[in-house]
């Protein structure tokens, strides 16, 4: 006798990839099966569920959540599903509804296809759903894997895969795709670089685009392509925006992909891929800036400090650099005023020097005053530059072997600290694969609840992907440490063209200067250090 009293909810569900199964998987399909079935039944139909568009690993969804809310409500007591892949390819999920939450609710669930259907507990099927469930869902990770594969092998193969170009460039209708320069955008994109290099802060540049109207990237495409601007934005330019030109390397020619990833094929997450990981292939199309210009903001990216303006919104060279031998902090820059003059034209005169931070803060409990004015400081420096750089013209080689050992010097202690901290950091890490292993072994013998499981694991593996970073870095500054000749080479290029230096600018301290060490004032033989970039020698 057909049953009247259900109040049913259909779900169907139809992901990306299961598009490709064609119509047979189609929602209307699903549909289409289910209502026919409670037709048939003699069930009234109370809602629908759709998930369009969605995986089947993860239950955060809107459909599924909703028909979730209305179980507990008691507005359906029976799920009707063609099968169990459409409801889920989580074997833990749904094992987790159909066996718990269901029930408790006093709800009948149907998977129409694979002959599951609750009510009755001598079916055979029930059974074997657990391994339906386990099935459905290696479908699911073998699907995600092949479509990594076929991803990673057209990044490899050149082609690209973005769905459009960069600002500055437009994608190509060639068979790879590849970015054909837009020059009204690259000319902005110059700009930017070019204004970076010189030290000016992202914040500066936004402002000046803004200033001269330059129409920022999602408006410029809009306008180019007579489409409306669909983004919700204020039409500015911002420092994000600016970041994100200065940080991308397709702007020298090359083509670097796979530069995200998710976290998994039940956790669809995006995350950053570590850098070894990216597919870089170069010079695959036009650049727009030069390889020099892009190593240069690289530079001043990594600086110590990216300085502060003053009050006329200018950023001294110095500014940040400077930093007490003492006591570690940064200096700060003070201006004293005098007025000079006859009294009826008073004129007022600027006198900029740097104390240290800690003693202008906290006073000379903390540290001393480390005084010395600006002009004292530069024209340290500008002499420091020009002894070394007619060192280099005089004699090459002689300089040469001279930077090699002052470098050789600073790295030696830096290299012994590195090595001691990346041993410490991977043995932590083969500590903490066998942690995660003896948790999962013993959760699967029984030893601990699922929940303690789940806590210890995210615990271990937060630690495990902070340490992961770390030695990545470390090994990364070990390698830069020994590639002490090339980096000597670059200095020498660099510092020659100093020879017959004046005076300092930002631009020029932030290719060649790292940071300046300030000694004590009142002692017999000042110490002022100046760390030299690619040299690392102070003088």
């Amino acid at each position: 006798m057909k049953q009247q009293h259900y109040k049913v909810g259909i779900y169907v569900r139809l992901s990306k990839d299961d598009e490709r199964a064609g119509e047979s998987l189609s929602i209307e399909n699903q549909k289409l099966i289910l209502r026919k079935h409670a037709d048939e039944q003699g069930w009234n139909i109370i809602n629908e569920y759709i998930d369009d568009g969605y995986g089947g690993t993860n239950f955060d969804r809107p459909g599924v959540k909703q028909l979730f809310a209305d179980v507990e409500s008691g507005k359906i007591n029976l799920v009707l599903c063609k099968d169990l892949s459409r409801f889920g390819r989580n074997y833990i999920h749904v094992g987790q509804y159909i066996d718990y939450v269901f029930p408790l609710h006093n709800t009948r669930f149907i998977a129409l296809a694979d002959g599951v259907d609750t009510i009755d507990k001598d079916n055979a099927t029930l059974d074997m759903m657990p391994l339906l469930n386990i099935f459905n869902e290696w479908h699911s990770k073998q699907t995600s894997k092949k479509i990594r594969t076929v991803i990673e092998a057209n990044a490899k193969a050149g082609k690209y895969r973005a769905n459009k170009a960069p600002y500055g460039y437009i994608k190509g209708t060639c068979d790879r795709k590849l970015p054909i320069i837009d020059e009204p955008a690259a000319a902005v994109v110059r700009r930017i670089f070019e204004m970076r290099a010189q030290g000016i802060r992202p914040r500066q540049i936004a402002n000046a685009l803004n200033s001269d109207k330059i129409l920022i990237p999602s408006d410029y495409e809009a306008e180019r392509t007579g489409k409306k601007n669909q983004r919700k934005c204020n039409h500015f330019w911002c420092t994000g925006m600016i970041n994100q030109i200065l940080s991308n390397q397709t702007y020298v020619g090359d083509l670097v992909q796979l530069r995200t990833t998710t976290l998994s094929y039940k956790n669809k997450k995006v995350v950053a891929r570590d850098k070894e990981d990216w597919v870089i292939i170069p010079n695959t199309h036009e650049a727009i800036i030069s390889r020099d210009l892009w190593a240069k903001i690289r530079e001043v990216e990594a600086s110590v400090s990216q300085g502060k303006r003053n009050k006329t919104g200018e950023t001294l060279p110095l500014s940040g650099l400077m930093i007490c031998a003492e006591c570690g902090y940064k200096m700060k820059l003070n201006s004293n005023s005098t007025t000079r003059g006859s009294k009826k034209l008073p004129r007022i005169a600027y006198r900029h020097n740097y104390n240290c931070g800690n003693y202008s803060r906290s006073g000379k409990l903390a540290c001393t005053t480390h005084y010395i004015t600006i002009n004292d400081i530069h024209g340290i420096i500008i002499n420091d530059i020009r002894t070394k750089a007619n060192l280099v013209i005089k004699n090459e080689q002689a300089a040469r072997k001279l930077f090699l050992q002052n470098k050789a010097q600073v790295t030696d202690k830096q290299v012994s600290i590195n090595q001691n901290d990346l041993l410490k950091s991977e043995s932590r890490l083969a500590e903490l694969d066998g942690l995660m292993q003896a948790v999962y072994e013993d959760k699967l013998k029984g030893k601990i609840p699922e929940d303690v499981c789940i806590n210890l694991l995210e615990k271990y593996k937060a630690e495990h992907d902070l340490l992961t970073v770390r030695v990545q870095e470390l090994r990364h500054e070990l390698e830069k440490l020994n590639q002490d000749e090339s980096d000597i080479d670059e200095f020498i290029r660099r510092i020659k063209k100093y020879a017959d230096i004046e005076e300092l600018d930002r631009a020029t301290v932030l290719e060649l200067i790292e940071k300046i060490d300030i000694g004590a004032r009142d002692v017999e033989k000042r110490y002022i250090g100046i760390s030299y970039k690619l040299l690392g020698s102070a003088a």
